[in-house]
């Protein structure tokens, strides 16, 4: 069962937020990637989740989907923040990974929620990570998908992949479609027809929900200027499982092994086959494992 999207305040801004399940049942917030809605959590994922006992919450992140936009920080010049990245300089951002780990706050605060158990999904791992890091008595556990700590000298994405993020998308509604479909049918690496006729529907949900492109050059300049989460990571007592694909070639599984090293006693979980996305044929796997983990932390 779900409920209808909502808008709540949250640290300031207005976030769009969904849940699924009891109110009652623990807490557990989904945190989508880089220029994505929250319908990137496929409202089907969310429901299983639900069904094994879960108050289960997606939302928008700032600069994304129905949640406030910050258009008037202006569209960041992405390759001079990469380049300056690059060179260890600082980058210049109007926000950083801290203040969209405060809106994930000002969201549980916002709905009665004191802890919760977090997934993050890419830069969504990383504001997981970043809430583990500084409000640790909010979490009650983390799993980091697909996701990175955060440190330069970790191998880059492929060329190719990156290349495809940076690309603007068509405006016109079913070229945009195609163009989804088409960039994740690549990102995924191993996709099946059912993957196809979701991002289909996905694609045609985030046109009409409200594009926003400026927003995801916004977050890709709060990652880079956010740095290395390595040495935090290294202190964080939150239960901890850290999911990667072995094809990822958008954020290379060295990246989600230096993730689960840097965090104690935390599990890894490679999954063969898989690249950057979630595909359909693996969510079993991965919700048996993130319930398993939720379970486990209490």
């Amino acid at each position: 069962m779900s409920a209808a999207e909502k808008f709540v305040t949250a640290n300031g801004l207005t976030l769009c937020c969904q849940s699924f399940g009891r109110p009652g049942d623990p807490a557990l917030v989904l945190i989508m990637g880089m220029g994505a809605q929250m319908i990137g959590w496929d409202e089907d994922f969310c429901a299983a989740i639900a069904g094994r006992g879960f108050h289960v919450v997606r939302f928008d992140n700032r600069d994304a989907g129905r949640s406030t936009r910050f258009d008037f920080a202006g569209i960041p010049h992405v390759p001079t923040a990469m380049t300056l990245a690059w060179m260890r300089l600082p980058v210049p951002a109007p926000y950083l990974m801290y203040d969209m780990a405060l809106d994930v706050m000002g969201l549980l605060d916002a709905l009665g929620i004191h802890g919760a158990h977090l997934v993050g999904a890419s830069m969504g791992g990383a504001i997981a990570q970043t809430l583990a890091i500084h409000f640790p008595e909010r979490v009650l556990s983390i799993t980091s998908i697909m996701s990175t700590t955060g440190d330069p000298d970790l191998p880059p994405p492929q060329s190719w992949a990156l290349a495809a993020v940076m690309q603007p998308a068509p405006r016109e509604r079913e070229a945009y479609v195609e163009h989804y479909v088409t960039t994740w049918k690549r990102m995924r690496v191993a996709s099946s027809n059912e993957d196809e006729r979701r991002d289909r529907l996905r694609a045609r949900g985030n046109h009409d929900r409200g594009l926003h492109p400026a927003g995801a050059a916004r977050q890709l300049v709060a990652i880079l200027a956010s740095g290395s989460r390595r040495k935090a990571l290294r202190k964080l007592t939150v239960p901890s499982l850290v999911i990667h694909g072995d094809v990822d070639p958008l954020v290379p599984l060295a990246a989600g092994k230096d993730t689960a090293r840097s965090i104690p006693d935390a599990r890894l979980m490679v999954l063969e086959g898989m690249g950057h996305g979630l595909p359909f044929w693996l969510w079993a796997e991965i919700i048996d494992a993130i319930v398993d983990l939720a379970r486990r932390a209490g």
